[in-house]
């Protein structure tokens, strides 16, 4: 049976696998995958970071999204020597976030990344659904900024994985 599921989700799957979003790289495709490194818990003052970092964040919601979400947005990136930065919910119901084809801007605060941000984990919860096209992240003058390419509707409760970290487009443009 999961066999079958992974033989109908690669035909699915395979337009988007040939397309690519420039010339030069096309992007990964974003994979189901088991949850990002859970948020600290220091129970001392021994273990917590010594430095915190802003990370900008702007996430474009599709125009195949459905017009509005209620779901609980969650987001965490990294740099491939496996610092972290994780963003329980960022969504506000109240606030009209995520709604068809509109960009979000946030800003997150978390521990400081030793090289650039090489992938984007989302997840969703909740009953609306939702379709994010991109994710960019800018690290700041240092690091740039780089963006992840979704536009897939998020299933519920499932981390979805955009991962550049091997990858020669792992290295961001610059921030303009």
């Amino acid at each position: 049976m999961e066999f079958q599921i992974s033989i109908i989700l690669y035909i699915v799957l395979l337009p988007f696998l040939t397309q690519s979003q420039s010339a030069d790289i096309p992007p990964p495709i974003p994979l189901p995958i088991q949850p990002p490194i859970k948020a600290h818990n220091y129970s001392n003052q021994n273990q917590i970071p010594l430095r915190s970092c802003s990370y900008t964040v702007r996430i474009k919601t599709s125009c195949s999204s459905p017009t509005y979400t209620r779901d609980q947005i969650s987001l965490a990136f990294g740099d491939a020597y496996g610092n972290q930065v994780y963003e329980p919910r960022l969504d506000d119901p109240a606030s009209g976030a995520f709604e068809r084809c509109s960009t979000d801007t946030y800003r997150v605060t978390g521990r400081c990344l030793r090289g650039s941000v090489c992938y984007a984990y989302l997840m969703r919860r909740g009953h609306d659904g939702w379709v994010p096209e991109t994710v960019t992240v800018d690290s700041g003058h240092y690091y740039g900024m780089i963006t992840f390419y979704y536009n897939i509707f998020l299933p519920d409760g499932v981390w979805m994985l955009a991962n550049r970290c091997n990858s020669v487009a792992a290295t961001p443009t610059a921030a303009m």
